[in-house]
């Protein structure tokens, strides 16, 4: 078996926030499967911080922009990895593999299906798996546990934390238009939950600070916790939260990863890319009319139909009565 005659690997996983927590399953099998292995891991800088006490891992390291300097190169040469295992799969991540010249595997995309069902909505995924399970498979013997994504801060693992009040947490930022729910819908579902005695956290890193600052200021007593990309003031101002309501985000991940209740957002993206939440309780919201969705596997900057119906006729009372049903049924 391959794992049985290693003592150390190298996992690649470049960006972005979301797709490194998905990793962490992953980890955290390799582990369980062989305790005495080392676990390395590389990603890119602004990505570093997501793993940093993440206990089953060894070193962890940062390429930069430019392809980083070769005494990364050289270091990692001189580790003398048994295995690099590649989570990225993409030119950067195959030039890394090349450069340090290890035995590798790496884990498969459906890319054939994805432009199938994008181009001309002929779906041909015959499973829908999460990328969890497609990362766990670059490894033939991994078994997954029942357990969710990881996040650790300096105390170890961040879940839930108790306080004395009603936080519900708005994550209404995303990387792409098209998965973005209109800032209008966030504002009303807001003013909605105040009547019924929530109070309202923004949580976002600097490129949310303006949606959330406009949002805020439409729904009085909201906080607006924007930080500056501080990955663990985030995950601690969403642990108080009771609920989440996000875009399909990396903050979406990290409040998987957290294990709160999740009401997750989906616009031009669809459950077969593999990307919904992984193992935590969430209700998702989709518009499954829209015969037009998917129109991309990673977002769009506008909608290519001119309507953003998929994601502007979810409307907010939607979430509101879940919200209401999940407290009436404890």
């Amino acid at each position: 078996m391959l794992l049985d005659n290693l003592n150390k690997i190298l996992i690649i996983r470049l960006s972005s926030l979301g797709d490194i927590l998905l990793t962490t399953p992953v980890i955290r099998a390799i582990k369980k499967f062989k305790p005495s292995i080392q676990i390395d891991f590389i990603t890119k800088p602004q990505f570093g911080d997501v793993l940093t006490y993440n206990e089953h891992l060894t070193n962890k390291f940062v390429l930069e922009q430019n392809g980083n300097s070769e005494k990364l190169i050289n270091t990692l040469r001189q580790a003398n990895y048994d295995l690099v295992v590649d989570l990225q799969n993409n030119f950067r991540s195959f030039m890394l593999r090349r450069k340090l010249n290890v035995p590798a595997v790496k884990y498969s995309k459906p890319t054939l299906q994805k432009i199938l069902l994008v181009k001309f909505k002929w779906n041909a995924y015959k499973n829908i798996k999460s990328i969890v399970q497609l990362y766990a498979e670059a490894i033939p013997e991994l078994k997954l546990d029942d357990y969710g994504l990881d996040f650790y801060n300096e105390n170890g693992k961040l879940t839930k934390q108790t306080t004395n009040e009603k936080y519900i947490g708005f994550c209404p930022g995303s990387k792409h238009f098209t998965k973005q729910w209109p800032k209008e819908h966030f504002i009303e579902l807001g003013n909605t939950l105040l009547i019924h005695k929530y109070k309202i956290k923004l949580l976002g890193g600097a490129e949310d600070l303006q949606l959330c600052e406009e949002i805020a200021a439409k729904i009085p007593g909201a906080l607006n916790e924007c930080t500056d990309n501080d990955i663990f003031a985030t995950a601690k101002n969403m642990s108080e939260c009771e609920y989440i309501v996000s875009n399909d985000s990396g903050l979406m991940h990290l409040a998987s990863a957290l294990n709160l209740y999740l009401f997750a957002i989906f616009g031009s993206t669809v459950k077969e890319f593999g990307f919904y939440p992984y193992k935590c309780e969430n209700y998702v919201f989709a518009n499954f009319i829209e015969k037009c969705r998917p129109c991309s596997h990673i977002g769009r900057s506008k909608c290519p139909k001119g309507h953003f119906n998929c994601m502007k006729n979810i409307k907010p009372d939607r979430i509101v009565d879940k919200i209401f049903y999940m407290n009436y049924n404890g």
